[in-house]
């Protein structure tokens, strides 16, 4: 089928490159010509523009966008609504909220244009690994995409998840999920680095990745980043949120679901932001107050 491809990072160039060598035939878009270029190197249509994107492509016509949430993705969809056909669909495989994927899904259908909200997963291990994806929408929808989706997708890594919106909800529940695997399994290491034992950190990940019960795939990456730098001496301890594990936490109290390790997870998140915090001055103080214990004095 042919498909046009809206932002070709890491992951729309991967999974525009993916698209290709399953036979397809794709119309690649993105602010930056050089990425357009790129992907045309590849065999992929070029447009210098949404509205070219969209003459290149046959009605019933097939749009991804792999862009930023937010201000980005509502522009696109808003820009791409005056420009496609009742019986278009357009897919959003980027991270967007899910209740913005069920607002602009009902604001397509008015124009008979479909949504599908895609979340996915792979990384830029995707090319060559496939794209785990989540798909929102109709049915119908679904169908149309699914040869795209095969494509994408390894064997058993795509599926309908439900109506509007479950799509993304699905991914945000996936993020929050990762953001406690990971603080998971970094307090367990820096545990295993503490002791006087003198044990192996990255031996012990290439360990436990045969035949332990906490073997995953972001155990094997640990394993890979610890052999390349055992003390992670070239890494900074500052972890981003990219939003969605604060989605995942805003929606456990919207819908009263204990979730406190993944909670945890975003808050250690927070955490590792901060040098010297206020908080943590406060509480040496209130310790040094009620029980005369020492305090360590600022440093130059």
């Amino acid at each position: 089928m042919r498909i046009g491809m809206i932002g070709l990072g890491r992951m729309g160039a991967n999974m525009t490159l993916r698209l290709l060598r399953g036979d397809h035939e794709v119309v690649a878009y993105d602010v930056r010509p050089e990425a357009v270029e790129a992907s045309a190197r590849e065999g992929a249509i070029a447009a210098s523009s949404l509205e070219e994107l969209v003459n290149e492509l046959q009605a019933p016509r097939a749009v991804w966008l792999m862009v930023p949430a937010g201000e980005i993705t509502e522009a696109t969809i808003t820009e791409l609504s005056g420009l496609l056909s009742e019986g278009d669909v357009v897919v959003d495989g980027g991270n967007s909220r899910f209740t913005d994927s069920q607002r602009r899904a009902g604001m397509l259908a008015e124009k008979g244009i479909g949504l599908l909200d895609a979340g996915t997963s792979g990384g830029i291990w995707g090319l060559e690994e496939g794209f785990c994806l989540m798909v929102g929408g109709s049915a119908p929808d679904f169908a149309t995409l699914e040869p795209a989706f095969a494509t994408l997708a390894p064997p058993g890594g795509y599926a309908h998840v439900g109506v509007s919106g479950a799509g993304h909800y699905t991914k945000m529940v996936h993020n929050g999920i990762e953001y406690a695997l990971m603080q998971a399994y970094g307090e367990g290491f820096d545990l295993l680095r503490a002791g006087e034992l003198g044990i192996d950190v990255g031996a012990v990940a290439e360990l436990w990745r045969h035949g332990s019960v906490v073997r995953s795939w972001l155990l094997d990456l640990a394993a890979r980043a610890l052999t390349t730098d055992p003390d992670l001496s070239q890494v900074k301890g500052y972890v981003e949120d990219s939003g969605e594990g604060r989605w995942t936490v805003e929606q456990a109290i919207d819908s009263a679901i204990p979730a406190p390790t993944i909670a945890l997870a975003l808050f250690q998140r927070f955490a590792s932001r901060r040098e010297d915090a206020f908080a943590d001055r406060l509480i040496a103080a209130l310790r040094r107050e009620f029980g005369g214990h020492g305090v360590r004095e600022p440093g130059p």
